[in-house]
């Protein structure tokens, strides 16, 4: 199969490779339900040591910036409590923690969660989190932006590949909230 964007020389429908992927993200895509069929996600293998966004473009592309985003895990705090979050931006932006991320989370302070917490949380690989697979009651906040593109390049849970998800699959993740401005 071709890819949907990129030129990647193995590319699959995701659930036809759930042993590729982690369990919390092939269980995702085992159950998935929404306008967007499973098999439009599509999974990409690629070398684990360019899974960093600057070097995967410099091996995969540059015209893969404008398609790609990144998932990070950040921890919104109010007195003792903290709620964990994803955010999802497009790679050349950054997510805009203390704005739109605070307000959204109601908290007085939000920052990126530690690796261990984000990678223990998940279940994903730090450099491969994906916001497919989260944990159950999570916000995940994506960028309007992320929403508009035909298809997305985003952490497969692992360092090694990367999944094409049309952009407004994300919009069916579950407690999906778009914003705009998220990514700055």
């Amino acid at each position: 199969m071709r890819a949907p964007i990129g030129d990647f020389d193995h590319a699959v429908p995701a659930p036809d490779c759930l042993g590729e992927l982690t369990g919390p993200v092939a269980d995702a895509v085992r159950h998935w339900s929404g306008s967007v069929p499973a098999e439009q996600i599509v999974y990409v293998d690629t070398e684990p040591d360019w899974a960093d966004t600057a070097t995967f473009l410099e091996h995969y592309g540059k015209e893969l910036l404008d398609q790609s985003a990144n998932c990070v895990v950040v921890a919104g705090k109010r007195g003792g409590d903290t709620t964990l979050a994803a955010c999802v931006v497009l790679s050349a932006t950054r997510v805009d923690v203390n704005g739109v991320v605070r307000r959204q989370l109601g908290a007085r302070k939000a920052s990126f969660a530690p690796m261990d917490v984000a990678t223990g949380e998940t279940g994903m690989e730090y450099g491969g989190i994906t916001p497919i697979g989260l944990p159950d009651g999570w916000p995940v906040l994506v960028d309007s932006r992320v929403v508009d593109l035909p298809y997305v390049l985003v952490g497969s849970g692992r360092r090694r590949g990367k999944l094409l998800v049309p952009g407004k699959a994300f919009t069916e993740l579950p407690n999906a909230v778009v914003l705009p401005g998220l990514g700055v």
